[in-house]
């Protein structure tokens, strides 16, 4: 699936493969992720989407994305929407597809292979637009979760699929109860319970 010459850029949607790995009982270890990526090809970039809740004083997420931001990653983040719904539970928001898709076409002309950690089915049309430009896309996630994490749509489109769980033992670990979850922090998609 990967040429060592080929000029490889990373795609990583933060919530989506967090909820995958936590949906089949690991963690992502970051350094080892980018490491096995330099091993498969040249790796030019590797940029590493999520939002943030700018107010609270401690964000979860915020000691991750500082170590990845001082350890090879392009962070791209914006500020998550809060608000109350219906049954007054506070909810988050904070969808960065634009931002990533955007991202992923600029970079498209230098890049030989694209390697997206999604499941989200909003980015076919991207997968589809990236290999009319002579990209080659795979996508990792996983279809052995109940449910499975990678939309039929997204998986079907890719040149490649990557299953999340053949990947754990080279960049997994176990998960880590004593830190924060920031997989409660902010949903991208619909909104998550935040505790009050």
């Amino acid at each position: 699936m990967f040429y060592r010459d080929e000029r490889l850029a990373l795609f990583i949607d933060g919530s989506n493969l967090c909820a995958a790995a936590k949906a089949l009982g690991f963690d992502i270890d970051y350094k080892l992720l980018r490491q096995e990526f330099m091993r498969r090809g040249k790796l030019l970039r590797a940029f590493y989407y999520t939002a943030l809740l700018e107010n609270d004083d401690y964000s979860p997420i915020r000691p991750l994305v500082d170590w990845l931001h001082y350890n090879g990653f392009t962070m791209v983040t914006k500020p998550a929407k809060e608000f109350t719904d219906s049954m007054g539970r506070r909810k988050v928001k904070g969808n960065m597809d634009i931002e990533l898709t955007v991202d992923a076409m600029e970079i498209a002309p230098h890049v030989d292979h694209i390697v997206l950690f999604s499941g989200d089915g909003d980015f076919r049309p991207l997968v589809e637009a990236l290999q009319r430009k002579g990209v080659r896309v795979s996508v990792v996630s996983t279809i052995r979760s109940q449910p499975p994490m990678i939309a039929d749509e997204l998986r079907r489109q890719a040149d490649n699929f990557i299953e999340l769980e053949e990947l754990k033992d080279v960049i997994g670990r176990p998960p880590r109860d004593d830190r924060g979850d920031h997989r409660r922090d902010v949903d991208t998609e619909n909104g998550a319970d935040i505790d009050a």
